[in-house]
């Protein structure tokens, strides 16, 4: 048996598994329209068989806004799908809904206004679509060609580094987001392992955000990375396809395990 094998074996036969999972690039393909993305039918059939069975917790945790996964995920109020978005600032609890957190108005109001000027600053710019969030916007360029993608991410860098500067900046797959939030999918895994007393925690991901996560599992628990780039993960697959069969034999060990 291999360490990786050994690995998916630990984490599905624990007691009580937490199974956190990216979305973009993980579950779903990138896609050029962002609000398109949807899950695999490979992926969607591997979290519902994962989430069915006993002691076991899915979640989406994602940089997307809470309303946003939402809708991609196809997730209703009768899902039994935790989720943490924004980074993990946003969390969508089943049987109760989405947890509330309180923000300062003076915070709000400068993304609101930061929204605006990112907005009219790249109007003209094309391929370039700047994301309302939560706590404050992403910087999408996949369509923009390269110097336009550049000078996007210049403007809104030079925009936010004066404004507020206390922000947290974070890159992905063409993307350029800011935050007055600070959380991270670190975070969010630590918050959702606490809430649902996970003895042990599998996490994937493809992208730069993915490895906070990553980076920050304990023994015992499964990272998995999808796709290429430097990575804590113990475990790396070439795609979604790849990743599916992971999540199909952690499924399979467990159902054998907790029946």
């Amino acid at each position: 048996m291999t360490a990786a094998d050994a690995a998916v074996e630990a984490v599905a036969t624990t007691d009580t598994l937490l199974v956190a999972l990216d979305f973009d690039g993980t579950l779903s393909p990138l896609v050029d329209e962002p609000m398109s993305a949807r899950m695999t039918p490979g992926a969607r059939a591997a979290i519902d068989a994962l989430a069915a069975l006993p002691r076991t917790v899915v979640a989406l945790v994602s940089g997307r806004s809470l309303g946003h996964l939402r809708e991609i995920s196809e997730h209703d109020d009768s899902s039994p799908i935790w989720l943490a978005g924004s980074h993990g600032a946003q969390f969508w609890i089943p049987g109760a809904g989405i947890e509330a957190a309180g923000d300062d108005e003076a915070d709000l109001a400068l993304r609101d206004r930061l929204q605006q000027r990112a907005l009219d600053g790249t109007a003209e710019m094309t391929g370039v679509w700047i994301e309302p969030k939560e706590y404050g916007l992403g910087v999408h360029t996949r369509t923009a060609d390269a110097a336009t993608a550049e000078a996007a991410r210049s403007l809104v860098d030079r925009l936010v580094a004066a404004e507020a500067p206390s922000w947290r900046r974070r890159t992905g797959h063409d993307i350029l987001e800011f935050s007055f939030r600070h959380e991270g999918k670190d975070s969010a895994v630590a918050h959702l392992r606490e809430r649902v007393g996970a003895s042990a925690v599998l996490f994937a991901g493809d992208d730069v955000t993915d490895e906070d996560a990553l980076g920050a599992l304990d023994a015992g628990d499964l990272g998995v990375r999808v796709g290429g780039g430097d990575t804590a993960a113990t475990l790396r697959v070439d795609d979604i396809d790849a990743f599916v069969a992971v999540l199909d034999e952690v499924a399979r060990l467990r159902r054998a395990h907790v029946s």
